[in-house]
């Protein structure tokens, strides 16, 4: 079980947000409305609630952070150097340190200023004093906005950190950068770890976990290790040493026997015995990768010498009697994780190693005699010298036998399919599972009826072998036609022939051409008739397609030019008037008065709306102008009563009803200056106010404010002058 879990550590606010969460709380939590004429035992109870509070927030707050980050002393030796690793042991406790300090420094803060504020005199110095505690208490908190940052980071960092087991049990793969070691864990565990064709692709520890004998092994991805001093390794590389030294947990030593990882056998054996002593009292196992591209047999005598050595280094960690080692099955493997060629032995082989070693380890403690003394072994002894061998029924065995035989002779669909031509070529038939009678009924084909008839009953059984020959003597006929072509009974010169076979060319040619535009009409633009240069009727168009043809154009482009300028309006002759006129009065005659006097035979004419058209059903256009105005009559008291409808448009007005007051005054006053008019003698001095009266119902209209007063005025000037 995990006993360290990282991610549940709470988030470690800035110094800004700090004092913003604990300020704001105080304010939300603490009573906020005081009064000069209130007790001054009262004021000071009042003030020193808030000081206490802040206090409480800020030390539990600060409390919080201390405890939730683990303590470097406290926990397993792999995290503590594991942490020290990454983030620096001194500057991770001198954050914890300065966190503390301000705890303590609020705390006293606020002791005082209580003190200060129990003989506080007045609201005004109640208050100041309030202020003052809080504000100290803030600077305390801004002076370690640096360190409450550092430790944010660090928990994200851990954060991120895999969820690792110290005491479970373990399978560390270690070895030179790019030996595939990713690529295993990948194969025998659920993790995805990226997997690169460069040096130090895993930068950090990864975990993956996979099962053997109902047991649960977690599996330990490590960086890759260089061959240098200790005092030079950065600290990618320590992630491993620190895993190494502090985990118990059967080691893989990756060896890339075809150097395409970039470092030769020599080199990976040197970094093998720098580090050898941290495989002491733990299973190790000397995995030889990519065999594939090298055999283990084919290496040099040099290389295989120090494999060899390596091995005799394995073989000491062997627990056996006497403490030397008495077995060397599974310590040196050969795999291909590209393959997957040996990759389950080697994971059963350190699982079985891991767990022998455990097992012994338990034997030899102090807990096992207390554990034996639980519980008793049988052991069953002989009776007699008899031998009894397993007795297994007749019928067991014949069911046995004949489910073997089934199973080598079973033959699948997917069989059949491979053997008459795979996928796309061969039809599984579904009638060989039909329940007939007999068998060779399966394949019978099917009667098809239509009109009470077997359609079967009707077909020729020689009608392929009559089609075949119906082909071969229209081949026959069309080669006939090919060679020996006839027009008019008579047979065609080697000329003729020629132009004939240059005829059906041009004309196979346009019918190819025709489809491959038809093909395309979809996708091509429509392009109007104007701008298609092409396709434009022309004069000169017109002319090439008949100078193609061998026909003269000159005259039909003549024609159409005529009848293109008639068609325009072209200017027409003026005749000279035969009886009336001379030719001299004709010359005199301006050429604007000759214009009106010619007609234009294009012009046309409007027809009046009384003309009868055949089909009106008039007798005459009298007939027609009468039932027009009739027609007009008849709509005209329809016009005047229509209402307005839907389509009609509309202004909405705002205050209806003081609309409705201004209409209702204006027309008041209307009848009111009619009235006086007709009844009073001084008309004409009366008219003279009319102006003021207009202006002053205009301002009532428009402002209902002034409605009254405009009301009186009128009805003085009316009635009292």
């Amino acid at each position: 079980m995990v006993q360290y879990n990282f991610k549940r550590m709470t988030v470690v606010p800035s110094g800004k947000d700090f004092i913003d969460i604990i300020l704001s709380r105080t304010q939300r939590q603490t009573p906020t409305v005081v009064h000069k004429g209130y007790a001054i035992n009262r004021l000071r109870q009042f003030y020193m609630r808030k000081v206490k509070y802040t206090q409480t927030n800020f030390h539990e707050k600060l409390s919080t952070i201390i405890d939730e980050f683990p303590r470097l002393d406290d926990i397993h030796p792999f995290y503590g150097d594991l942490l020290h690793v990454l983030y620096n042991k001194d500057h991770y406790k001198l954050a914890l340190g300065q966190i503390n300090t301000a705890r303590n420094l609020i705390s006293k803060i606020a002791k005082d200023y209580v003190k200060l504020l129990k003989y506080g005199d007045s609201l005004y110095r109640c208050k100041s004093l309030k202020v003052a505690a809080l504000g100290r208490m803030c600077t305390v908190i801004k002076r370690i906005g640096p360190s409450l940052a550092y430790l944010e980071q660090i928990r994200q960092h851990m954060a991120r950190l895999p969820s690792i087991d110290p005491n479970t049990r373990t399978i560390l793969i270690c070895g030179y950068p790019n030996v595939g070691k990713s690529s295993f864990i990948n194969k025998i565990t659920r993790a995805d770890v990226d997997v690169q064709p460069y040096a130090f692709t895993t930068k950090s520890l990864f975990v993956g976990h996979t099962d053997y004998k109902y047991l649960r092994y977690q599996v330990i991805d490590t960086p890759g290790i260089l061959d240098r001093p200790f005092e030079d390794r950065n600290i990618i590389e320590m992630c491993s040493i620190t895993a190494l030294a502090h985990l118990r947990a059967a080691v893989l030593f990756f060896l890339d026997i075809s150097g395409s990882c970039g470092y030769t056998i020599a080199q990976q054996a040197a970094l093998f015995q720098s580090i050898k002593s941290l495989f002491l009292n733990k299973p190790l196992i000397i995995v030889c990768n990519k065999t594939d591209l090298q055999p283990l047999e084919g290496i040099s005598e040099e290389d295989m010498k120090l494999v060899t050595e390596m091995k005799s280094e394995a073989m000491k960690t062997v627990i056996g009697q006497g403490g030397e080692a008495t077995n060397d099955d599974g310590v040196l493997l050969t795999m291909s994780t590209l393959t997957d060629e040996g990759v389950i032995s080697v994971k059963n082989a350190a699982c079985e190693r891991l767990l022998n070693q455990r097992v012994e380890l338990k034997m030899k403690s102090k807990k096992i005699n207390d554990c034996l003394n639980r519980f008793h072994v049988a052991m069953p002894k002989p009776r007699d010298h008899k031998e009894r061998p397993v007795c297994i029924p007749q019928a067991v065995l014949e069911a046995r036998a004949k489910q073997a035989a089934e199973k080598e002779k079973r033959t699948t669909e997917k069989d059949l399919e491979n053997q008459n031509g795979g996928a796309g070529v061969y039809s599984a038939s579904l009638k060989k599972n039909y329940i007939l009678a007999h068998d060779e009924w399966k394949e019978d084909i099917m009667p098809e009826i239509l009109d009470g008839h077997n359609v079967f009953d009707f077909v020729d059984p020689d009608i392929l072998i009559r089609l075949e020959e119906l082909e071969q003597e229209e081949g026959l006929r069309q080669a006939e036609v090919d060679d020996d072509v006839e027009m008019g009974g008579m047979e065609l010169t080697p000329e003729e022939q020629k132009t004939l076979a240059e005829i059906r060319k041009k004309k196979s040619l346009l019918i190819q051409q025709h489809r491959i535009k038809k093909s395309t009409a979809e996708s091509r633009p429509t392009v109007p008739r104007k701008f298609n240069k092409d396709r434009e009727f022309t004069s000169k168009r017109m002319g090439r397609q008949l100078s193609a043809l061998g026909i003269d154009p000159s005259m039909a482009i003549n024609r159409a030019r005529s009848r293109s300028v008639s068609m325009r309006g072209r200017k027409r002759e003026r005749s000279v008037n035969d009886g009336n006129g001379s030719g001299s009065d004709m010359e005199d005659t301006p050429n604007k008065k000759l214009r009106s006097m010619s007609r234009p035979r294009s012009r046309s004419r409007s027809r009046p709306p009384t003309d009868v058209v055949p089909g009106d059903g008039f007798k005459d256009s009298d007939q027609k102008s009468k039932a027009l105005d009739k027609a007009r009559k008849s709509v005209k008291n329809r016009n005047k009563n229509a209402r307005r409808g839907e389509a009609d448009r509309e202004c909405l007005l705002k205050n209806v009803d003081l609309c409705f007051a201004g209409k209702e005054l204006c027309c008041f006053i209307s009848c009111s200056i009619d009235w006086r008019m007709r009844h009073s003698k001084m008309v004409s001095t009366e008219l003279s106010f009319s102006p003021c009266f207009i202006v002053l119902i205009s301002v009532a209209v428009l402002d209902q404010r002034y409605a009254l007063m405009t009301l009186l005025l009128v009805l003085f000037f009316f009635f009292f002058f």
